[in-house]
């Protein structure tokens, strides 16, 4: 018996290391896809911070001081392309490992869905976004391969949330139910207990940005002025009152109705080839003037709530690619901004079929953030016991959260802001969907999960007619 045993363990060690093997080739032929990475505005200021050492906090300085780091490795995208592809496939890997012997069918659709052309064009892209989301899926997998009682994984899973954590200003519901995760089960038995270890789990989440600007002396650069001159044009475009500071313009309220535009707030930017007459440079100043901005957003609000939720609506709507026309949207990006160091991607047929594969991709449901999201509350439906928390349910509420966080929160309408969201309820349906004690549930509580993605379905649909 004991022979047969270690038959078995044998086995079971050349499928790991066989499957490993096959995920570093992928990873690797990714890598040279791509190489040396798509370098966008957003990268290219903090790849300049990175090279200086002077930060602002407009990006995450984390990440440019990381990228500081690792010039010893060579100097462009390279070595955060790297950084992006080992934490995506090793996360793969982890979830394959988790889900080979019980779950195959999941296995098969996390490596369908990790090899998807969308995903690997964000991943090939150098983002603060692409980073995020692959160290998410690394910390996911570390928690959902660890063993019972094993608390070396969850250990270094919790390390890894807390340092994505100072790569985006709303980690912190995407990263909670993931930390909460971490914790001994014990401290999740009860309601009560979920939920002081929630209180507890969320503390060093929400300080970890701060205090990374705080310890890399991040200048202040108003990147905070961005979502309050965006609503506050918001709320004038809908309500016709005069939202901002008393600005050197003859009609503002005629301006602003020329400037804004539900897809993000660039026009009121600086570095459009047609700023607004009404925008960050002229509001700057008198934003922070008397009680500051936050003052001004308020009033805004309580003053015209209804035209508040309108925007926002309007916006999250464009955000999550719902009731729109594709393109009227920002696609994705497929080669480097011209930069000054004149990195760039040299031409590759099979990266272009993956790109173009990924463009028409976004033009179906895959690419429809807002279809994710209804498949994501439908997995709570079938799935309402935070008690019982398990990484498929974890993964759905951290997608869920993560997802609907961009409806009062967002400025710009990209896919790239819902790859987390994309994978990780991916997962999570794969994960879910199956299960027996799943499919023995009440016919009424599928059609009721089931509600929310046919109606978003058809609206997509039809909208686009």
């Amino acid at each position: 018996m004991s022979g047969l045993s270690t038959r078995w363990r044998t086995r079971d060690q050349r499928s790991i290391a066989l499957a490993f093997t096959v995920v570093l080739l992928v990873a690797v032929a990714h890598g040279l896809l791509f190489w040396p990475g798509i370098l966008t505005w957003d990268a290219i200021r903090q790849y300049g911070q990175a090279l200086s050492g002077r930060y602002d906090d407009w990006h995450p300085p984390g990440m440019s001081w990381l990228w500081r780091q690792f010039r010893v490795f060579g100097s462009g995208p390279a070595p955060m392309l790297v950084l992006q592809l080992a934490l995506y496939w090793s996360g793969t890997a982890l979830w394959l490992r988790a889900t080979r012997r019980d779950h195959r069918r999941a296995a098969l659709v996390i490596a369908v869905l990790a090899l998807s052309p969308v995903m690997l064009v964000l991943i090939g892209t150098v983002l603060k976004d692409s980073l995020f989301a692959g160290a998410l899926l690394l910390a996911s997998g570390l928690i959902a391969a660890a063993r019972p009682g094993e608390r070396w994984g969850r250990s270094i899973a919790a390390i890894v949330l807390v340092a994505a954590a100072t790569l985006r200003f709303n980690a912190v519901p995407a990263c909670l139910p993931l930390l909460v995760l971490t914790a001994p089960a014990a401290w999740r038995r009860s309601l009560p207990r979920l939920a002081m270890t929630s209180v507890l789990a969320a503390i060093p989440l929400a300080l970890a940005l701060p205090l990374a600007n705080a310890a890399l002396h991040a200048e202040r650069s108003g990147v905070e002025l961005s979502l309050v001159i965006y609503d506050l044009g918001g709320i004038g475009r809908f309500s016709g009152a005069a939202m901002f500071p008393a600005v050197e313009v003859d009609d503002p309220v005629a301006v602003n109705a020329q400037c804004y535009t539900p897809v993000s707030w660039d026009r009121y930017a600086w570095w459009g080839a047609d700023p607004c007459a009404i925008g960050f440079t002229t509001l700057r100043t008198p934003l922070r003037a008397g009680h500051g901005p936050y003052a001004w957003w308020a009033k805004a609000v309580l003053a015209h709530p209804l035209a508040y939720a309108e925007h926002r609506l309007a916006h999250f709507n464009s955000n999550s690619r719902f009731l729109v026309h594709d393109a009227d949207l920002p696609g994705l990006s497929l080669a480097s901004d011209p930069n000054p160091w004149g990195f760039t991607l040299a031409p590759n047929a099979a990266r272009d079929a993956v790109a173009t594969a990924a463009q028409a991709l976004l033009r179906t449901p895959f690419g429809w953030p807002i279809c994710w999201l209804a498949l994501g509350v439908g997995l709570l439906v079938l799935r309402p016991a935070v008690r019982t928390l398990d990484p498929a349910a974890a993964m759905a509420w951290s997608a869920v959260l993560y997802g609907f966080s961009y409806l009062p929160l967002s400025v710009a309408s990209e896919v790239r802001y819902h790859l987390w969201t994309i994978a990780a309820i991916g997962i999570a349906a794969a994960l879910t969907l199956p299960r027996a004690d799943i499919r023995a549930l009440p016919r009424w509580r599928w059609v009721l999960a089931g509600v929310p993605l046919v109606v978003v379905v058809l609206g997509v649909v039809v909208a686009r007619l």
